[in-house]
């Protein structure tokens, strides 16, 4: 950091501690409404958060206002100005509280409590995501208390559909493009590496799912009459999907590693240095030895390398007592996690053409997609993130980490296909932060540190 980013910065990181109380304050305002997306009831309260969320941002110097979709209304904010033009993504709707009789206490009552790990927000939405998109607001509205505006051109677009699907993200993206077109997106909804180490997200994996069915016969069949001479669709699924794995672990779709790279050996170190407790992490589950491909270390298989499983199979009869039939058909979903290069799309024809080629005769295959969306991968080349990485760093007083994650988060990939911009996605939350469960919280910590972390990424993206 350049001595002149350090003497803006300073003043601003002492703002957000002597500010951390009214901060507070304002979060506990906004997680006192109950914006659950899921729920046509708490239609209003949705409403009633996008405009509380427009006069914070007012509040702060934004030209800001919530905009209508036919779900739930999104809210856009500008201000600043500069070279670089920043946009942050957050969402304000939360998930349900059901059960409500597993919380401690009122979910939409929250309150500061201790725990033995040290002071928590407990409340529904105090991580996902309110807590989160509240560290950037109050970032900036530290450097506009400071020095009267923000270090560069910020447009801030919070979602009130992201637990419900974001059925109207891709149309108001679409519709507002040249509006929410920046240089980077930045976007808090992640955490930290095992709840230590700051971490941004350079690698999503992307998610392909499938639903076959075998059908033999014209109907069920008695076992005694038919077996051995009639082919059985259960068998015939059985065998195929035993073979889509080789005794290494990798998958035998033809084309399937396609657009697979091996990880840059820079990043190979750094998750190395990570830590990573496989043992702890499968022993959590009642596991003990990783079962991907072989050769490769157990974060490479969650975050780096491509996936084919099977989720669910139905066929015959499975209830109460027995039945002795060969069944008509058999039914498995299949699910692929992709990364890379791969397209899904290209993998969908690859896997119907490899069912249908292990058919025999009086069998047939009939398809059902269930989605398709390509991986994500954020071009590290970027100055900025090395930036934020440092900046992370400092604030922290540990190595922040490039990390993967096994899972997809859609609005990054849709920044990138809509909007043509890579996503820079940097969370605090933890793992034992109780998301979508009863009795969510957000560690005190986690809150003040992540208002920091974001006010010196700020400064190191701008000055």
């Amino acid at each position: 950091m350049t001595a002149r980013s350090r003497t803006a910065l300073d003043p601003v990181l002492a703002r957000i501690d002597a500010g951390l109380p009214a901060a507070l304050e304002r979060l506990m305002a906004l997680l006192r409404i109950p914006s659950v997306s899921t729920d046509p009831a708490h239609a209003a309260d949705c409403a009633r958060a996008a405009e509380w969320l427009a006069d914070d941002l007012r509040s702060i110097g934004f030209d800001a206002a919530p905009r209508p979709t036919p779900g739930h209304p999104m809210v856009v904010g500008h201000a600043g100005s500069g070279a670089r033009h920043l946009l942050f993504y957050g969402h304000y709707d939360v998930q349900p509280v059901d059960p409500p009789e597993l919380w401690d206490r009122d979910p939409f009552d929250p309150a500061i409590e201790e725990t033995p790990a040290g002071p928590v927000i407990r409340a529904r939405g105090a991580s996902d995501d309110k807590g989160q998109l509240m560290t950037f607001l109050e970032a900036a509205r530290a450097w506009v208390a400071v020095h009267g505006a923000l270090p560069a051109r910020v447009t801030v677009f919070l979602e009130g559909e992201e637990e419900s699907g974001s059925p109207s993200l891709l149309p108001f993206l679409r519709d507002n493009a040249a509006e929410l077109r920046a240089d980077l997106a930045l976007i808090c909804d992640t955490g930290l590496f095992q709840d230590r180490t700051p971490a941004i997200v350079t690698m999503l994996r992307g998610l392909l799912g499938e639903e076959v069915t075998i059908r033999g016969p014209a109907r069920d069949l008695h076992s005694g009459m038919y077996g051995g001479a009639a082919v059985n669709p259960i068998r015939v699924l059985a065998r195929i999907l035993g073979n889509l794995h080789d005794t290494d672990g990798r998958v035998t779709i033809p084309g399937f590693y396609e657009g697979v790279d091996d990880l840059p050996e820079t990043l190979r170190a750094q998750w190395r240095a990570l830590g990573f407790d496989h043992t702890a992490f499968l022993g959590a589950v009642g596991l003990s030895v990783p079962a991907g491909e072989a050769g490769r270390t157990p974060l490479e298989m969650l975050w780096s390398r491509p996936t084919a499983e099977v989720n669910g199979i139905r066929g015959g009869y499975a209830g109460p007592g027995f039945k002795t039939v060969l069944p008509a058909e058999a039914t498995a979903k299949v699910s692929f996690r992709l990364v890379g290069r791969q397209d899904p799309l290209a993998i969908r024809a690859a896997f119907r053409d490899w069912v249908r080629a292990q058919l025999p005769a009086d069998c047939s295959a009939v398809f059902e997609d269930h989605g398709a969306s390509p991986a994500g991968h954020m071009n590290i080349d970027d100055p900025a993130f090395e930036a934020a990485r440092q900046a992370l760093s400092e604030e922290w007083g540990v190595p922040a980490a490039y990390i993967g994650c096994g899972g997809s988060i859609p609005v990054a990939g849709a920044f990138r296909s809509e909007l043509g911009m890579d996503a820079m996605l940097i969370g605090f939350a933890r793992d034992d932060d109780r998301i979508h469960s009863p009795n969510e919280k957000y560690d005190l910590e986690s809150f003040h540190r992540g208002i920091r972390s974001w006010a010196r990424i700020l400064a190191a993206l701008a000055l």
